[in-house]
């Protein structure tokens, strides 16, 4: 089994999560509140987690609730569970959103709410200290990466989707075993998939000088692009499985240099109550046409992009990435989700406040997220 000591500590391989005791003793956790999702209950994972955990913690306290786009309403209603509980550390079991979930709740363990006070736009960055609650983080799905993550992603009751940044959110252990992603559908596979391979592309495209998270990039980009069809294709490939989880793993310790615009719009968008946008569904759709409109500002990075996924250094990065959603049969725009047009305006007011929008390759207006967001509605 490798482990891996980079931002914090991962066990990665098949078979991982039998491990978990030796992190709960190492954080000293004996009280865990267990954050997941109604998907984890109805595939049957969580048993697996359960009977992982030493006998004397075989009956947790568990918040199910979590929802797609994780809120402020399921952080409170969480962290009732927790102080019920008194529970002294947090377990996050699932894709992004309970592992999110899982750390906002962590955050507010130990600091005052509300919430809104420790958003990074707001400067609440400073705010957060290392006293936040022990985490292990032990991700379900081969996407975003936030088991080694130091944001947190919430919708407020406002209906904003901020970011809560800070290194004392990275979770101080993560687990990452590949038996958990076997039973994951094709659809869940591709689009978690995609959100993993996004944020290796974007973190390589940002502005920011970090060659180290640069070469981890570029390794993820190259892993995702030649597995995930296979991922998607055929489950239970163990191959696969194992690569487009590290390639997930990759993209989330690759965070410090900062993403883009197309998080700014997908977060944007995902704070929308309705239609409820599912997060690697929007990346795919953003890809290909971010990609075009940045591209005569990144450089040769295009170039190695495609060099480390395998690709022709005559073809077209974008058309290659659209035809490869197409492949694993993801949407190519957001027409049939019936965004109102007169969203459009706010939406991209709320791009262009997110975190993500600072560290794009080429600088940002709302107006220009007004016209991508419309190439794609019409």
């Amino acid at each position: 089994m490798t482990i891996i000591n980079y931002l914090s500590q991962v066990r990665f391989d098949f078979g991982a999560l039998q491990t978990i005791t030796d992190d709960l003793h190492a954080l000293q956790i004996k009280r865990p509140l267990i954050v997941t999702d109604p998907g984890i209950l109805h595939t049957g994972l969580l048993d697996r987690l359960v009977s992982a955990l030493p006998a004397e913690l075989r009956s947790p306290k568990i918040f199910s609730q979590t929802p797609s786009n994780p809120t402020e309403d399921a952080v409170e209603a969480a962290l009732a569970i927790y102080r019920e509980g008194d529970c002294d550390g947090v377990i996050g079991f699932g894709g992004g959103s309970p592992i999110d979930l899982a750390k906002a709740v962590a955050l507010l363990a130990t600091h005052e709410a509300p919430l809104e006070r420790y958003a990074a736009i707001l400067g609440g960055q400073s705010l957060i200290s290392s006293d936040v609650a022990p985490l292990i983080a032990v991700p379900t799905t081969a996407g975003t990466g936030s088991e080694v993550g130091r944001a947190s992603l919430i919708t407020l009751k406002d209906g904003r989707k901020l970011g809560f940044i800070s290194p004392h959110l990275i979770p101080k252990r993560a687990i990452c075993d590949p038996d958990l992603l076997l039973q994951l559908p094709p659809h869940l596979t591709a689009a978690t998939g995609v959100d993993a391979l996004t944020h290796c592309i974007e973190t390589f495209l940002s502005p920011r000088i970090n060659p180290p998270a640069d070469a981890i990039a570029l390794d993820g980009a190259g892993r995702l692009y030649r597995f995930l069809e296979r991922a998607v294709r055929c489950g239970s490939d163990r191959e696969a499985r194992w690569q487009t989880m590290m390639g997930a793993l990759e993209g989330g310790l690759t965070f410090q240099k900062g993403l883009g615009a197309i998080h700014g719009l997908s977060h944007a968008l995902g704070g929308l109550k309705e239609p409820n946008l599912h997060h690697g569904l929007l990346n795919a759709v953003l890809l290909a046409p971010v990609l075009r409109f940045n591209a005569n500002h990144t450089g040769d990075k295009y170039l190695r992009l495609m060099h480390a996924m395998g690709l022709d250094s005559k073809c077209d990065l974008a058309e290659a990435l659209e035809a490869h959603n197409i492949r694993i049969e993801l949407p190519q725009s957001l027409r049939d989700y019936g965004i109102p047009e007169h969203l459009v305006p706010i939406i991209a007011e709320r791009a262009m406040a997110d975190h993500s929008t600072a560290s794009n390759p080429r600088p940002m207006t709302a107006a220009l997220y007004e016209g991508l967001l419309r190439g794609l509605l019409n």
